[in-house]
């Protein structure tokens, strides 16, 4: 071919570009290079990084378009990823900071509450002491509380579940233990386990290990008794598959035969009859339907006392619970231990129960027990019910 033919075939055209540029072999023109190829007026372009490097890099933050500020300064910052957290810029014991994470001894923390890892008890809130007072009571040297053949006291406590030895010794060096009514703070105190009265925190430690304290859900058409001359089913045919068959137990109070919910079975006489004795006023919850609609000012008439047979009684609150058509739910909590006190109340304003659960007595409740069912009190319980009467 003529040197005329190849300046005019395509391929003497393609050493330059329309730029006058020359092209460089297998990467296009130093144009098309630096402008992004065809698009010669735009950026070129790059592709875009992994989700994951772009999401965790740091020079990336606060530059990606799309996402708000916060979420910019949250997900991109290079701090530690607990100050990523919902809250983490709030002071602590705002509503909203996180919550510090429990140091172990630290006081009020699970490590350091007395039986802090037990299941029951965690949300009883605070201890509920009778109203009565006792005398006052001169203070004894711990010398005296000491006995000599006795065991030492961070490890009766130990032994009875509260924590483990070395938090025992803490709560005994910080004058929250006391031993038959006042307060330890010498580690070497040696007590006897049968005869001393130990409280952590005014919780009181049962260690008599004999004692039983069972919550039983009651259903309806159980007769509140361990035997039935009749033959009607009664709080024994439930006890036949516990482990506490056969044990002479109390029941704290009854409930009459329409009458479910929360029963207290024990063999500890004292607490039985301090529960029941009207001098401590014990609370006691139920839930109460009705037929609706229910005026208003029958809450306050019942609060207020109402005339019965036996004399005026009323109710501590009153509170409306859920209404439907035909049927209103009331929550009533009274300390009365009358016979069919809760009925005869609502007969006596024109009201007659349909339907009557206890739900809870003294800081006791159900929960979602199932019906039917006996448990045995956590001994967080335990103290909580014993603080409740003065125990």
């Amino acid at each position: 071919m003529t040197q005329a033919g190849r300046q005019g075939s395509p391929r003497s055209n393609s050493g330059r570009n329309s730029s006058g540029r020359k092209n460089i072999p297998g990467g296009g023109s130093r144009g098309g290079a630096a402008k992004g190829g065809a698009f010669g007026g735009e950026r070129p372009h790059r592709a875009p990084k992994p989700r994951e490097e772009r999401f965790i890099d740091p020079d990336q933050a606060g530059t990606q378009p799309g996402r708000p500020a916060a979420e910019r300064s949250a997900k991109g910052s290079p701090r530690k990823a607990a100050a990523r957290k919902p809250g983490a810029k709030k002071a602590p014991g705002t509503p909203g900071a996180p919550k510090p994470k429990p140091r172990t001894g630290a006081p009020g923390t699970a490590a350091s509450r007395a039986f802090g890892s037990e299941r029951f008890g965690q949300n009883l809130g605070p201890l509920r002491k009778p109203s009565r007072k006792k005398g006052q009571r001169g203070d004894v040297p711990q010398s005296e509380l000491h006995d000599a053949d006795g065991v030492r006291l961070q490890k009766v406590m130990a032994s009875a579940g509260v924590a483990s030895r070395r938090v025992c010794e803490e709560m005994i060096a910080e004058g929250r233990v006391e031993v038959d009514g006042q307060v330890v703070t010498e580690l070497g105190v040696r007590v006897d386990p049968k005869t001393a009265v130990i409280h952590v925190d005014g919780l009181r430690i049962q260690l008599d290990e004999n004692l039983v304290y069972m919550v039983f859900n009651k259903p309806k058409g159980v007769v509140s008794t361990m035997e039935d001359p009749e033959g009607r089913p009664c709080i024994s045919d439930y006890l036949k598959n516990t482990k506490n068959k056969g044990e002479r137990l109390f029941h704290v109070g009854r409930l009459d035969v329409a009458t479910e919910g929360l029963l207290l079975l024990t063999n500890d006489g004292e607490l039985a009859n301090r529960l029941t004795h009207p001098s401590y006023e014990v609370p006691k919850t139920y839930l109460v339907q009705v037929r609706g609609p229910f005026p208003h000012g029958i809450g306050a008439q019942l609060k207020e006392g109402v005339e019965l047979e036996d004399g005026f009684a009323s109710v501590d609150s009153f509170r409306l619970v859920d209404s439907t058509p035909g049927h209103v739910l009331i929550e009533v909590v009274l300390h009365s231990g009358k016979n069919r006190i809760v009925r005869r109340l609502f007969d006596a304003v024109g009201f007659p129960v349909q339907r009557l659960v206890r739900v809870k007595v003294g800081p006791i409740g159900l929960g979602d027990q199932r019906q039917g069912s006996i448990r045995n009190l956590g001994k967080q319980e335990v103290g909580h019910l014993l603080a409740s009467v003065g125990l």
